[in-house]
């Protein structure tokens, strides 16, 4: 699972910081595990029918007392440095997390998180005009978009990869890996059963795929082709038995081939994670963005996310590590935690893959916990979300009956009168009767939080991430160490890397780097749109090192349904969502605010229920109140400032 050496298992064993030491590029996303066995099932979020588990079995094997749910996703970033434009046209230097994968997702705004089938994808050889970067055919001597005329290749923009690979969205570098071939000793049959002995140790298993070959001195004649491996550790009179397998060959009174060593037996070449560093260099380098990539998951989710450490090309002098850390968000093992006093620490040069079981829906958030008020100062911050298994309830079952099989489950199980950290309580209204949507594999109705009576229901959603810089800090972070941490002051103030007017710019905003390539910095854009009568949900959060932040919305009320990833409902069951025009969040914080463009529904208690009375339409503002905040350092340039639209 990791791409480290033998050894580095012992770090969970230790109490001291480890570094992941393997020098290479590798990714993981496996198509099956032990708790989503079958691999055509996971490339598709399944509808939720009940319990995984029930009580009071505590058996990890899937399928033995419930049906499987979830999927597998998976996900590629790299850690780095790039460059960010402010509103004001300045440009500000950044150690930053950029993507590898999902990137047809990232440039459209939306989470690259990917499923296996999706993931496990090469990088297209051409497309039109263009060659993808990583073929030393094509990519030299300016053969391509953005390369020098020196030799040197450059990398090519996420505006150029967009042209190039359309919407590509598996891993950058995946490459397969080399077949195993192998001289045949021996080769007989009997019956249709074909003995093949190896003049070597074989590395096939039962059900791999064997190539056949014929060789220049061996007739092999009905014997080459492609076949199912039926038997290993087959005794025969050359050598050890694990040096011999058999298959079935449809055709049988072959005669027998003389022992010899001509002829080759060899895997067909296949996706192991293998991948070419060039394309990830070529990508990668100066490919920083803020936010980080974004990622979503849903709840009963294996996540494995990939971190490959590309170094920082304007910092040579640094050997700066990089972790992956879920601020706030349960894990199974402070091994996959990232902070590396428990946990490892990626080096240059490496990759490493990350494992998590999704937790309780909510907004959470992620950051570099290598020297933390650096990094994150610096723009090594990012969002992540999970959606609940509301969202996959059926149209035929009621959230509150969903609800209370998730009670049987003794993973999901929210019993309020032993656990005062329980978030999802049954509701004390009851049953009032509101259904699921989900059908077909496809969800109408979505959800903030597994609530039971539906009153998080929203039609569109948009991740918000409040953030805020010291220019100065950067400038000396590009020039040399150490910072001056003491006077740090933020002057810029941003909502997903952008400070207004660049907020509602719909289109990924491009920075020109030091390489001299435009590279997409900040692909997120803060415009929110709501067709009228609609609810959006707002999923905002805080990772300022150094600063509160207010947003404030006049004209569309904010109901705040969510805190810190927990539903705001009391123990016994009442939801305590309040309704205001601003709230305030001090950093390491996330809210769940909903804001609904509808004034009066025909079924007041059901949100989905159809509007009667909406608000007018018009541009509506989410600001900040705190002037200074509104401001980048200069006059007329709005700082935490972006329009909601209501059409």
């Amino acid at each position: 699972m990791f791409n480290t050496r033998g050894w580095i298992a012992l770090g969970l064993l230790s109490a001291f910081a480890v570094p992941a030491m393997a020098q290479s590029f590798r990714v993981q996303c496996p198509t099956s595990t032990i708790t989503h066995p079958v691999a055509a099932n996971n490339n598709s979020e399944p509808a939720y029918s009940g319990p995984t588990y029930t009580a009071p079995s505590t058996d990890y094997t899937v399928g033995q007392t419930g049906p499987v749910n979830g999927a597998i996703k998976c996900q590629q970033i790299s850690g780095g440095d790039g460059y960010a434009v402010m509103g004001d046209g300045t440009q500000t230097y950044l150690f930053s997390f950029g993507p590898l994968s999902g990137l047809g997702k990232i440039t459209s705004g939306q989470p690259g998180t990917d499923f296996p089938n999706e993931f496990n994808t090469p990088f297209p050889v051409s497309t039109g005009n263009y060659m993808v970067p990583g073929d030393p055919a094509t990519t030299v001597d300016g053969a391509t978009p953005g390369n020098a005329s020196s030799g040197l290749v450059q990398p090519l923009s996420m505006a150029q990869l967009a042209t190039v690979a359309g919407s590509y969205n598996g891993a950058v570098g995946l490459d397969y890996d080399v077949a195993h071939t192998f001289n045949i000793y021996d080769i007989s049959e009997s019956g249709n059963t074909v003995t093949v002995v190896l003049n070597a140790q074989s590395p096939f298993v039962v059900g791999d795929q064997i190539v056949i070959a014929q060789g220049a001195l061996m007739d092999l004649a009905g014997y080459t082709g492609t076949f199912t491996v039926t038997a290993v550790n087959v005794i025969n009179s050359f050598f050890a038995p694990n040096f011999a397998f058999q298959y079935t060959n449809p055709t049988i009174g072959l005669a027998e081939v003389k022992a010899t060593t001509d002829g080759t037996a060899s895997s067909p070449p296949t996706l192991t994670g293998h991948v070419d560093p060039r394309q990830i260099m070529d990508v990668g380098v100066m490919n920083g963005n803020i936010p980080a990539p974004m990622m979503a998951i849903d709840e009963d989710d294996e996540f494995f996310l990939t971190l490959t450490n590309v170094g920082m090309i304007m910092r040579p002098d640094l050997f700066e590590q990089h972790t992956v850390h879920f601020h706030g968000y349960p894990n199974a093992s402070a091994f996959y935690d990232g902070v590396p006093d428990a946990s490892v620490a990626i080096n240059i040069a490496a990759s490493f893959t990350y494992y998590y079981l999704a937790p309780d829906a909510g907004t959470y958030f992620w950051h570099c916990h290598i020297t933390p008020p650096e990094h994150l100062q610096m723009g090594m911050v990012g969002q992540m979300y999970v959606r609940p298994r509301q969202n996959r309830v059926a149209s035929t079952v009621t959230l509150y009956n969903a609800l209370q099989q998730q009670e049987l489950d003794l993973r999901t199980k929210c019993d309020s009168t032993t656990d005062i950290l329980c978030s999802n309580p049954l509701p004390a209204a009851g049953d009032n009767g509101s259904t699921g949507g989900f059908s077909a594999g496809v969800a109408t109705k979505t959800y903030a939080y597994n609530d039971g009576d539906g009153s998080t229901y929203y039609d569109v959603e948009y991740p918000i991430q409040m953030h805020g810089f010291d220019p100065n800090f950067h400038f000396v972070g590009m020039t040399f160490n150490p910072e001056g941490f003491a006077d740090m002051k933020d002057k810029y103030f941003l909502l997903n890397g952008r400070s207004y007017p660049d907020t509602v710019n719909p289109d990924p905003l491009q920075t020109q780097s030091a390489d001299g390539v435009y590279h997409f910095s900040q692909p997120l854009p803060t415009i929110v749109k709501i067709t009228r009568g609609q609810r959006a949900l707002l999923r905002i959060s805080n990772l300022n090192v150094s600063e509160y932040h207010t947003l404030a919305s006049l004209g569309v009320k904010m109901q705040v349904v969510g805190y810190n990833a927990k539903l705001l409902r009391d123990q016994a069951g009442n939801n305590l969502y309040y309704t205001t025009n601003s709230i305030t969040l001090g950093g390491g914080e996330s809210l769940d605010v909903i804001l609904d463009t509808c004034a009066v529904r025909s079924t007041p208690s059901d949100p989905s229920s159809s509007c009667t009375t909406p608000i007018r339409a018009g541009t509506y503002f989410l600001y900040t109140p705190n002037l200074d905040h509104l401001s980048n350092d200069a006059e007329n340039f709005g700082g935490q400032m972006t329009e909601v639209r209501v059409q």
